[in-house]
């Protein structure tokens, strides 16, 4: 069974758009990582600093694997370092209904 990945993030005021291009070249590489299915990012149009990533990946284990590497790489330090608070990752199940 796939699971849903969604993570929910703010950026720093000022480094809105720093995430975005960050986001713009990180993120074929994430869709291109074997087990994902699917990636969408979302800017909430009253708060441009809350993003949300939407993600579809085979397992959560595979997620989970990949999200190792980001941190391994440093690249999730680089994202880190423009945001503003903690960043929150939930998992989810397909309900079938």
């Amino acid at each position: 069974m796939t699971c849903q990945v969604i993570l929910e993030f703010k950026a720093k005021p000022d480094a809105i758009e720093d995430v975005r291009s960050f986001l713009r070249g990180t993120l074929p590489d994430t869709r291109g990582y074997v087990g994902c299915v699917g990636l969408h990012v979302s800017q909430n149009q009253d708060d441009p600093t809350a993003f949300v990533i939407v993600a579809q990946w085979d397992s959560r284990e595979i997620y989970e694997t990949y999200l190792q590497g980001r941190v391994d790489s440093g690249t999730m330090d680089k994202l880190g370092d423009m945001l503003d608070g903690e960043t929150t990752i939930r998992f989810f199940n397909y309900s079938g209904v």
